[in-house]
């Protein structure tokens, strides 16, 4: 009796843990969404927030696109954020199979260098390759976003490790049937690997979708901004813009990345749990 007891009063506890985490989680976004139907800025400065659904409106989304080209902006991400992503899945994959499966000189300490680029940050690197893309003359275009992100070290190491624990024997019997490299990479390997393919599609979106630091750097034309740096414009000056456009803004921002997210979650939590099985 009393193991039942326990049983059930830890499973009580940690139900009461993850609600309390996934309050802590979603709070933010529901001030923010509730935020964007307000009618007055007044009801976003109370503390502590409300969520009452009094007084709501839709006009700060009206705002958002009368103040800023908020769809330009909109349009900008979803070009450099896709490309990058179809890029990283092509180079990164290609690249990690080469490292987990083939054999060749240097194979070893050429990994380390991939994984050894992790560690520097990409503010230590930021002058160096403005000054590149200045020189090419590709500054102030949305190509000076997406060369930098085609090649990607931690989606690299992310394919290498699912690699990895695919079996051998599938690619032998490939072999023996007459399979070239590049038909078993295609035919076997890729289809085997979904969920860390997705996984690192939905990392590598969500990345180029929220960078703001590149962005601000490369690019001095307002009508060629990516959104993140349209919410800082929107915001205005020393910050003095309206939170309920605020709101509006980051609103529809957080929409497309949470649906993809949401449908997708479930190849995140299989590609991380197999990809670390085998370093």
């Amino acid at each position: 009796m009393s193991h039942r007891l326990g049983f059930w009063l830890a499973r009580v506890l940690t139900f009461l843990v993850l609600a309390v985490a996934a309050l802590a989680i979603t709070a933010p976004f529901l001030w923010i969404f509730r935020g964007a139907f307000s009618g007055s800025d007044a009801e976003l400065y109370r503390l502590p927030p409300s969520l009452e659904l009094g007084n709501l409106t839709v006009r700060n989304f009206g705002l958002v696109a009368e103040q800023v080209p908020y769809f330009q902006f909109f349009l900008n991400s979803i070009i450099v954020s896709t490309v990058i992503t179809a890029a990283q899945l092509v180079t990164c994959s290609t690249a990690a199979y080469a490292f987990a499966r083939l054999r060749f000189r240097g194979k070893n300490a050429l990994f380390a260098v991939v994984i050894g680029s992790l560690m520097i940050p990409i503010q230590v690197t930021i002058v160096p390759l403005f000054l590149v893309m200045s020189k090419i003359g590709l500054t102030n275009t949305l190509w000076a976003l997406i060369f930098p992100g085609i090649f990607s070290a931690f989606g690299i190491f992310l394919l290498r490790q699912h690699f990895l624990t695919l079996p051998r024997e599938l690619e032998e019997a490939a072999k023996i049937d007459g399979s070239g490299r590049l038909h078993t990479f295609v035919r076997i390997i890729l289809p085997l690997s979904g969920p860390s393919i997705a996984t690192l599609g939905i990392l590598c979106f969500t990345y180029w979708w929220n960078d703001l630091l590149l962005p601000l750097v490369m690019i001095s034309d307002t009508e060629r901004q990516t959104l993140p740096v349209g919410l800082v414009l929107l915001a205005g000056r020393f910050s003095t813009g309206s939170l309920g456009t605020i709101a509006a803004g980051i609103a529809m921002a957080i929409v497309p990345v949470l649906i993809v997210f949401i449908a997708a979650q479930r190849y995140i939590v299989q590609s991380i749990a197999s990809s670390g099985l085998k370093l």
